[in-house]
Formats: C-alpha cells, sequence, structure tokens
C-alpha cells in the first residue's frame, strides 16, 4: 500500500520544540516534493515547509525561522523540526508526497499522498 504516516506530534510548553516525522511506504520519496501542512479546525489548511526533491526549501511567512524541514531520501522520511512553539502553532500537521511526473498525449501522471495527520498543542 502506498501511503505516508506521520508521528512525533504532542503537547509541548510555549517556547518547547517537537520533531515531526513522515514515513513513506510502498514507493521511494527521492522525485517527490515533501510538505507540512497544518490545519486547525473551521479553518483551511496551510502551507507549513516543502521542500523539494532537488533539496531546496520554502516556508510559511509565520514559521520565522522557527522550524526546519528536512528529508532523508535513502530512509525514506521527511522531518519538520519545531522551535519556539507558540500556542497559535496549534493544529492537526499533515505530511504531503507529491509527484508531478508529467504528460503524455492528454495522460497526466500525478501522484500525490496524504497522511492521516498528528495533533500538535501548545500551551501558554
Amino acid at each position: 500500500q502506498l501511503k505516508v504516516v506521520e508521528s512525533g506530534g504532542g503537547s509541548v510548553q510555549q517556547g518547547g520544540s517537537l520533531r515531526l516525522s513522515c514515513t513513506a511506504s510502498g514507493f521511494k520519496i527521492n522525485s517527490y516534493d515533501m510538505k507540512w501542512y497544518r490545519q486547525v479546525l473551521g479553518k483551511e489548511r496551510e502551507s507549513v515547509a516543502v521542500i523539494r526533491s532537488s533539496g531546496a526549501t520554502t516556508y510559511g511567512d509565520f514559521v520565522q525561522g522557527r522550524f526546519i524541514i528536512s528529508r532523508d531520501n535513502a530512509k525514506g522520511t521527511a522531518h519538520l523540526e519545531m522551535n519556539n512553539l507558540k500556542p497559535e502553532d496549534t493544529a492537526i500537521y499533515y505530511c504531503n508526497a507529491y509527484l508531478d511526473a508529467g504528460s503524455v498525449g492528454t495522460m497526466t501522471f500525478k501522484y500525490d499522498y496524504w497522511g492521516q495527520g498528528t495533533q500538535v498543542t501548545v500551551s501558554s
């Protein structure tokens, strides 16, 4: 079965740290962009961080240097190191593996895997 699974969520005090992990199974992540999103109940899902297959990274404006995304292609994992956590970081965090493999004629080949999410709760 092709899937990604998140782990590492939990409850921390403001200013604390957590390390989220995303583990892929059934496929190799080498060509995939690995992304972290988060969602608060009643709000839209927002992008937290992306690490491209090239290793290039981008972060949401709210991160402000507090988070680091990384990947280990050999292990099929991606990580999100979160430091100096704030109560407003409380959300469900989702891992996404995405690959746009292009098209042949009218056929497009896109691969998009989402995890079930892991809860992060930051108390003040």
